[in-house]
């Protein structure tokens, strides 16, 4: 007999039992969130997730992964970040991320923090991927923000590529000095808006997957957004080099599942295991070519594993209260 909790996930559809509304920031900015009820059916409530995604994401393409905590009987929270998805645009266009500087994302999580951690059941644990799963660790490594603990998935502590860091920010720099800062970093297509045929290879390996976002992209055209803006890659990378300032990352003690593959081709999967060597109570789970940057959007044997992974490391660090 088919129960709510085995009944499939539609990854194209918002789950009846989650409920889509907007919160605001100290400066009155609208942005997304998302929620679903704690407790799966006939589950007490577990605890609460507090989910954010990544550079130019939306929860959308995290419905899968939020829903099958919601059956796990978790609480389960995701949102936007200002100025993509559904929550609006700071660049000159509708396709370009860009932000001012990213202590103004840090700002807003410190700000939803306390709201939502008086609003729902403990434990509370922060999880985020790439882009939010750095913005959560510098705001824990800030004192900004205290889960319980903390999940990342490939969390956007360095950028593949030649560089050092010092010297990717000083090419930035300059790309900022010599013209708006606001402009793209990078191509995109032709067309603006469409998505250029390789990008999946940067993503998944998972076919259906990665349609899925194509799907949601379609019905939803707020939520399309392309490259990041230079002043997006100057403020990235200052903010990536500050989190490795001496001392930083050992001042936190919060237990922290850091989930990364050395196949990424966007995120540095050495920055990943050098985090995980100065956080005092890190767990590294470590994917090879199985796997691209969006392991929580992967084939079944990577996904599932990077599931049981995180289940595993909250059943050990947050057990029900």
């Amino acid at each position: 007999m088919e129960t709510a909790a085995s009944k499939p996930i539609d990854r194209r559809a918002i789950p009846a039992d989650a409920t889509e509304s907007t919160w605001a920031a100290s400066d009155g900015f609208l942005i997304r969130r998302i929620d679903w009820p704690g407790g799966g059916e006939g589950q007490p409530v577990r605890g609460s997730i507090l989910f954010f995604p990544g550079r130019g994401d939306h929860y959308e393409k995290y419905l899968e992964t939020l829903e099958q905590w919601h059956r796990a009987g978790w609480r389960v929270t995701a949102s936007d970040w200002r100025g993509q998805a559904g929550s609006g645009r700071l660049g000159n266009d509708q396709v370009t991320g860009h932000i001012g500087d990213f202590g103004d994302w840090v700002t807003d999580l410190a700000a939803f923090w306390p709201q939502w951690k008086a609003s729902t059941p403990g434990p509370h644990i922060l999880a985020g991927h790439s882009m939010g799963g750095h913005l959560a660790l510098r705001a824990l490594a800030e004192r900004k923000v205290d889960p319980d603990a903390l999940v990342l998935s490939a969390p956007m502590l360095g950028f593949v590529g030649p560089l050092p860091p010092a010297l990717g920010q000083l090419a930035a720099r300059l790309m900022c000095a010599i013209g708006d800062r606001r402009r793209p970093a990078w191509k995109w297509s032709e067309k603006p808006g469409e998505v250029p045929a390789s990008r999946q290879a940067l993503l998944t390996h998972d076919d259906e997957r990665y349609a899925d976002e194509l799907w949601w992209r379609e019905h939803r055209p707020e939520l399309v957004m392309g490259p990041g803006s230079w002043g997006w890659v100057e403020r990235a990378y200052d903010s990536m080099r500050g989190l490795f300032a001496p001392g930083k990352l050992e001042s936190v003690t919060t237990p922290v599942l850091l989930l990364g593959t050395s196949n990424d081709k966007l995120i540095s999967m050495k920055a990943i295991e050098a985090a995980a060597q100065r956080l005092p109570n890190a767990t590294l789970v470590r994917f090879g070519d199985e796997a691209d940057h969006e392991i929580l959007r992967e084939v079944d044997p990577v996904r599932d594993r990077a599931m049981a992974g995180i289940a595993e490391f909250l059943d050990r660090v947050a057990p029900p209260q």
